[in-house]
């Protein structure tokens, strides 16, 4: 009896314990600190911010082919900094652009959308991330072609884990659309999401963003289908473009969020870069005031270590460009007549102007979109006087150095000498005008790059590297990674089927001879 009465007396003492474990165990349990969810604005400033490259070996992307490729920055350098600078695929920097925005631009920018299309108190967040994601897929297209778009970012929304790739043409007439669509639909009277990253809630200016993409993406058919070019570049004219600089697309930076390929330059990368011969003569050719602005020469230095300030000048007489098609090697037999006594006294960005670790990088700017209407007007496109959209076009460059730094600023008398002795040339306007377009995108690899595909200018010369892998004179477009031929092998080979081998070779639907 006594043995079942402390037996009786045990189970009710472990029941009562039982029961205050579940006493206020919802409040106890849950984390009133960290977020379990996050607005949708903030979610879209991630995609933003990824969008330029967030990390020192994404900037690589660019450094390593779309620079090179456009003849403005090389390294002589292979092994792991091969690729643009050889005309060679390099498996492990092909793929940096694919992974860093479908692993988190593309994921980021379409949860956005999806989580504030049926709310109409988030109208504008809900139109600011289409006109977001039309840029960041154009940049995607652009470099690879046929890329997965309809059913990208899927994953964790419907678990579509092997998107199909579709057709690049089809993935430009949406780009087009949605941009029509989500800039007609940006509401001003809404009140302003002040925590958007780009323009602060300023729906005027993200309606303005949107037509100025939508330039930008109309001009890119300008070979393919001149018809389709000319509809949406003059519905952009109409909707309203960028009227300024202080409309430019940028993303900002300071001197703790840096700006990474200031970062990487300033840091591991400094002495394997240098700017190309080819670019840096065209400045020096024609007497551009944004030579100094864009370069730095540590003269005299026979290795990295005597890169040092005291070196350092930025006088475009003595400005020298690393020469195309030389390795670490072959380019010691063309020092003397260079001008150098060694690689490390070539020319390089200019790390106290356009590269400081907080200066600016632009996404869309209002320089390029005059040029971009320069070249529309001499097409007949639109109305206007094609020698005044030039003239802006680089005018507003020109200003636009003074947004790297109040020492960048070029002066209003070297601004109109520099007009004055560049006007637009009869019969040479499409060079002219995309030319300057080269200029203006310096550092804006994905653009040029794609510019200078649309366009054929400027009038480059091959890269003479011996081992070049290329079948024509300039790589076309990058090969998909090799992380997307195994996971996603079936949908790979119906894009390659489609538009040809996977390789730098082929040519993406725009890129038409």
């Amino acid at each position: 009896m006594k043995t079942r009465t402390l037996y009786i007396l045990g189970l009710l003492i472990v029941i009562n314990l039982f029961s205050a474990c579940d006493k206020d165990f919802d409040e106890i349990n849950t984390n009133k600190v960290d977020p379990t969810s996050l607005a949708p604005t903030f979610v879209m400033n991630k995609a933003i911010i990824s969008t330029t490259y967030l990390d020192g070996v994404s900037t690589l992307g660019m450094l390593y082919y779309n620079f090179g490729i456009v003849q403005q920055v090389i390294t002589p350098y292979g092994s792991s900094l091969s690729g643009g600078n050889y005309n060679q695929f390099n498996n492990a920097n092909t793929p940096l652009v694919w992974v860093n925005f479908y692993r988190n631009v593309i994921k980021q920018i379409v949860a956005v959308v999806n989580q504030t299309k049926e709310d109409p108190a988030q109208k504008n967040t809900y139109n600011a991330a289409r006109i977001w994601k039309a840029y960041a897929f154009m940049i995607l297209t652009d470099t690879y072609g046929d890329v997965p778009y309809f059913e990208a970012g899927q994953g964790y929304i419907n678990e579509v884990i092997r998107p199909k790739y579709d057709a690049q043409e089809a993935i430009y007439k949406d780009i087009l659309k949605e941009l029509e669509e989500a800039s007609t639909a940006l509401d001003i009277t809404q009140p302003a999401v002040t925590t958007d990253i780009l323009y602060g809630g300023n729906v005027s200016k993200w309606k303005k963003l949107g037509y100025s993409l939508m330039l930008r993406a109309g001009m890119r058919l300008s070979k393919v289908d001149p018809a389709t070019a000319k509809t949406y570049v003059t519905k952009a004219v109409t909707g309203g473009l960028f009227e300024s600089n202080a409309d430019n697309s940028l993303i900002r930076h300071t001197a703790i969020w840096n700006n990474y390929i200031a970062n990487h330059l300033a840091a591991r990368e400094k002495t394997n870069f240098y700017l190309a011969a080819p670019f840096v003569n065209y400045l020096k050719d024609n007497n551009d005031p944004r030579l100094p602005v864009f370069s730095v020469r540590y003269v005299g230095a026979k290795g990295g270590p005597e890169q040092v300030p005291a070196r350092a000048s930025s006088d475009p007489k003595v400005q020298i460009g690393m020469p195309m098609g030389y390795n670490d090697v072959t380019i010691n037999t063309v020092l003397a007549q260079n001008g150098v006594v060694s690689l490390w006294d070539f020319t390089q960005i200019n790390l106290s102007t356009v590269l400081k670790l907080d200066a600016p990088e632009f996404h869309v700017t209002y320089a390029e979109n005059q040029l971009l209407l320069a070249e529309a007007a001499f097409r007949g496109w639109i109305t206007g006087e094609v020698a005044i959209y030039y003239t802006k076009g680089i005018r507003a460059n020109l200003e636009q150095m003074a947004l790297y730094d109040a020492s960048a600023a070029i002066k209003e008398d070297a601004i109109l000498a520099y007009l004055e002795a560049h006007p637009l040339t009869i019969g040479k306007e499409l060079e002219l005008i995309n030319t300057q377009y080269w200029v203006a995108t310096f550092l804006d690899g994905s653009e040029c790059f794609a510019n200078f595909r649309r366009s054929g200018f400027p009038a480059l010369k091959k890269n003479p590297y011996p081992g070049s892998e290329i079948k024509e004179d300039f790589i076309r477009r990058l090969p998909y990674p090799d992380s997307e031929i195994i996971a996603n092998l079936q949908n790979v080979n119906e894009a390659i089927a489609r538009q040809g081998a996977n390789d730098l070779n082929t040519r993406v639907w725009w890129d038409k001879k």
